[in-house]
């Protein structure tokens, strides 16, 4: 299975901090956000890994280079203008091949087990399998709710925050156009009418990064 790791973002809201650094770049507990999915995707045994870059795109080369270093090969799928979630991953497409893949936002800091999903995927035999958090504060009403045969729903209690980390088969992205910004949502609102997304709950370490506030706190905790 490949691995893509969405990394295009501008990241308005850390302010100063990416003013001259892409977000991706910014030291979380001793080294670069991005670096800690790239360590855990070579434990995990993968081999291949896509990123898709906009803002700043040569400081991210730079740093990650081929990714030799962490045992992977790394390609880039450069955006300009940047395409959204949606968008991104279609443009990559042709890089990610024609089985399943991995897709993790490079700002959220996990203890998540990238190994498992692949197995967890192909069990479900689901176009998508989202892996779902207990709300944050910064997103108490939630995003989802899953059923107990572990189908997406859009109504129901209780309601689960995305995490950031799906495994999605290229055809989940088949109608749409490449080069057209587009976000996820309404593909996920469209597979949960078809019953053609899955998911599940993961109770362990998470944190979306998404603020100076939530990365100071996480580089204060031991």
């Amino acid at each position: 299975m490949k691995a893509m790791i969405l990394a295009a973002g501008r990241g308005l809201r850390m302010g100063i901090l990416t003013k001259d650094l892409p977000k991706p770049l910014l030291i979380l507990r001793g080294r670069p956000l991005i670096e800690w999915h790239l360590k855990k995707l070579s434990n995990a045994g993968f081999k291949e890994v896509v990123i898709n870059i906009s803002y700043l795109p040569k400081k991210i080369k730079e740093f990650v280079g081929n990714g030799s270093k962490w045992g992977l090969h790394v390609t880039y799928s450069e955006e300009n203008p940047v395409l959204e979630t949606g968008g991104g991953i279609k443009k990559a497409l042709p890089l990610l091949g024609s089985d399943a893949f991995l897709v993790i936002n490079a700002d959220i800091y996990s203890n998540f087990d990238y190994k498992r999903i692949q197995t967890i995927f192909l069990k479900k035999g689901a176009d998508a399998y989202l892996i779902l958090v207990k709300n944050p504060k910064h997103n108490l009403k939630g995003d989802f709710g899953l059923s107990d045969s572990s189908d997406l729903l859009l109504n129901g209690m209780p309601f689960y925050t995305f995490s950031g980390i799906a495994v999605y088969h290229p055809r989940f992205f088949s109608k749409l156009e490449a080069g057209k910004k587009m976000q996820l949502l309404p593909l996920f609102k469209n597979a949960i009418s078809q019953k053609s997304i899955k998911g599940e709950l993961f109770e362990g370490v998470w944190s979306d990064v998404g603020t100076p506030l939530r990365l100071n706190n996480l580089n204060k905790e031991d």
